[in-house]
């Protein structure tokens, strides 16, 4: 997984501008971070991952700014702090959120894993101690969300099976 290192107070607007939400999500998703990192859109592989300061995801109560990285195939953003709506939104749209107080040690560009039910980051090519980093546990309930794909996809399946 390679790692799009952002800044603090990355704002809803950032991630999906206003001026996009009269489109489709696949044009959304092309506006996505402009603001911020330039062409980030256009070059995010699927499994890469963000990497953010403090506050991601303030502003808006939008899901959009969540569902234009699962759109681009983002596998998760790891940072010390999320915007309380933002957080709820993602794990509704199956985007996984990781909230870990030394996200501020990954570099840009870095290669790194995750393991979400263990709680843990580990940077690929750094040695101890900072090659592993903690990260707040997530209530299994949320983690089944993003492995379901989000709330839809998860209610659907359990009406499916009743």
């Amino acid at each position: 997984m390679r790692v799009w290192k952002l800044p603090d107070d990355v704002d809803t607007d950032q991630l999906a501008p206003a001026s996009s939400l009269k489109f489709e999500i696949e044009v959304m998703a092309r506006h996505c971070l402009e603001s911020v990192r330039p062409g980030c859109a256009g070059k995010v592989e699927r499994g890469d991952v963000i990497v953010a300061g403090e506050n991601f995801g303030v502003g808006s109560s939008r899901e959009e700014a969540a569902a234009v990285l699962v759109y681009l195939g983002v596998a998760g953003v790891i940072a010390p702090s999320f915007a309380g709506l933002y957080y709820r939104n993602a794990f509704n749209v199956g985007l996984l959120l990781l909230t870990c107080p030394q996200a501020s040690l990954i570099e840009d560009g870095e290669a790194i894993e995750f393991d979400a039910r263990a709680a843990r980051v580990t940077r690929i090519n750094v040695s101890a101690p900072h090659d592993q980093l903690m990260c707040q546990p997530i209530p299994e309930f949320l983690l089944d969300m993003v492995d379901a794909g989000g709330l839809v996809p998860q209610l659907r399946t359990r009406l499916a099976q009743h």
